[in-house]
């Protein structure tokens, strides 16, 4: 059942299969199986259909998309003088778990290492280690689970040195816990994970386990840019039907999309690069929606039970010394369904995100959209970014008060011993910063996931001073993510058998 529920072919119209299992030899021949209502070499089996419910054992707090199972076998032995029977039942969840459930969750090592005091106000999963040393104070509030080990101490490899403390725990902290892992294939590594971001190769079935989990088949809308134009189309839902421009061509310029510019560049100097961008204008998007676009709204309004709420963007332009990007502006009002935005390449926000309110550290996120932003890797550029001092000194860089409220989903540059060590940043810089955020406050309410390692922005964080100096971060978990209703638009689902405990029930 876990097998094929894991694959995405379980279904609980076919529970018979299931019932017509029981233990191979040497049990079977030891052992008289039946199902406790007459049936022979049988098992007992039931399921309920998909529902959303609360989960059980470790899992206690979140909710999933779960069949509720009932396994029992009853056995009696053979070749013995006494008729003996006995039963054993369990129940068991078949539970696909959104991940912004959890405040922090890391397929990998997770390191939080802040050097102000930090509260964490959500649940904390790690799929591997987790590396906790914070310097003046860390505290969390909910339940820490780490497949590996805790440690109380920095990651092997990691230079950073200074004071430590312990932190605080308010509520349990276990490690050895049941790992979750996207279902994509027979390799769920953290590195294969990284192709739910990707475009799928010509001829991929998008119903297959790894065409299923991609943002491109979610998405209800997708771009491409490429070195001559701009093309836009519905997503796979209306088998990626052409959108036409909605903006005329003139002289010098062929037709275009409102909400899409592509003429913009600026420098990341963590990266050294400069940049190709695709700049996606949600206020610009929001206009669409209601003007050129009304009929696909009403269209995925019709189909979906929902209005536009997703775009998938990739930039496929290339040079030497630059990269690809995508970037989303003008974004403090989203639609009226939410957004989510997702790319393989390094995903940038600029300026306020969906925040209704923009006092410094508001944490009431009760009129927001629910909205996620997947990339690459994730950097937040405040209201007072410029590209045109993108190249310069930082001082001449100043950051102002900027809040985003929305679900992270990216990659990460790993701790490493290479080249005299370095330090992945830790959960404190896993948004990144480049510019002098010092004396300003970085406004959070979200859920900051990390699935893979990045791969196009690949360097290495350096300590506050060179790139960008660190902001006061108030952050914290978006509450709105354990309500279904609430969650970001294309969520994810980790896919587990939540197992209840053996009982021992009257044979019949």
């Amino acid at each position: 059942m876990t097998r094929d529920f894991l694959n995405q072919t379980y279904d609980p119209a076919n529970i018979a299969y299931y019932r017509d299992l029981i233990p191979t030899n040497p049990w079977a021949a030891a052992y008289q199986f039946t199902d406790g209502a007459g049936g022979t070499n049988r098992s007992y089996v039931t399921s309920s259909g998909l529902m959303v419910t609360n989960l059980n054992s470790q899992f206690a707090g979140l909710y999933g998309m779960v069949y509720n199972c009932t396994v029992r076998s009853e056995a009696r032995p053979l070749g013995t003088l006494y008729n003996m029977n006995a039963a054993v039942e369990q129940d068991v969840q078949l539970a696909a778990i959104p991940v912004f459930q959890f405040a922090i969750f890391y397929a990998m090592d997770l390191e939080i290492n802040p050097g102000p005091v930090m509260k964490i106000t959500g649940k904390v999963h790690s799929n591997a280690n987790l590396y906790t040393a914070p310097q003046t104070g860390l505290e969390y509030v909910d339940a820490v689970t780490a497949v590996g080990e805790i440690y109380l101490h920095r990651a092997p490899g990691d230079p950073t040195g200074g004071p430590r403390v312990d932190p605080v725990f308010d509520a349990e902290h276990v490690s050895h816990v049941s790992s979750l892992t996207l279902p994509v294939g027979t390799n769920n590594s953290p590195a294969a994970v990284h192709a739910i971001l990707e475009l799928p190769p010509f001829g991929e079935n998008p119903l297959s386990l790894m065409g299923s989990q991609r943002l491109y088949n979610k998405a209800d809308l997708v771009v491409f840019t490429t070195s001559s134009n701009v093309i836009v189309r519905a997503g796979n839902w209306d088998g990626f039907a052409a959108v036409l421009p909605d903006v005329p061509a003139t002289t010098n310029m062929p037709a275009r999309y409102s909400f899409i510019t592509t003429n913009l560049s600026f420098t990341d100097q963590r990266e050294n690069k400069t940049t190709f961008t695709t700049d996606l204008n949600v206020g610009a998007l929001n206009a669409w929606m209601t003007n050129a676009g009304a009929s696909l709204n009403a269209l995925a309004q019709f189909q979906l039970s929902h209005r536009l709420n997703s775009i998938y963007v990739t930039d496929l332009r290339a040079a030497p010394g630059k990269f690809a990007t995508v970037r989303v502006s003008n974004s403090r009002q989203l639609p009226p369904d939410g957004l989510t935005v997702a790319s393989a390449q390094p995903l940038y926000v600029w300026g306020h995100f969906n925040a209704p309110d923009t006092t410094p550290g508001y944490t009431n996120t009760a009129t927001t959209k629910p909205a996620a932003l997947m990339g690459d890797a994730i950097s937040v550029l405040s209201i007072n970014w410029n590209d045109a001092t993108s190249a310069s000194a930082l001082w001449q860089r100043p950051a102002a008060n900027t809040t985003v409220n929305a679900a992270f989903l990216s990659g990460i540059v790993e701790t490493t011993t290479a080249n005299g060590g370095h330090y992945s940043g830790g959960v404190e810089n896993y948004p990144r910063f480049l510019e002098d955020w010092s004396g300003k406050t970085f406004t959070y309410n979200g859920s900051m996931v990390v699935m893979f390692p990045s791969q196009y922005a690949t360097s290495y964080w350096i300590g506050p001073g060179t790139y960008y100096n660190a902001p006061n971060r108030q952050w914290a978990f978006d509450r709105n993510f354990l309500d279904y209703r609430k969650l970001p638009p294309c969520t994810p689902l980790v896919r587990k058998l939540v197992r209840g405990t053996w009982n021992v029930v009257a044979a019949n």
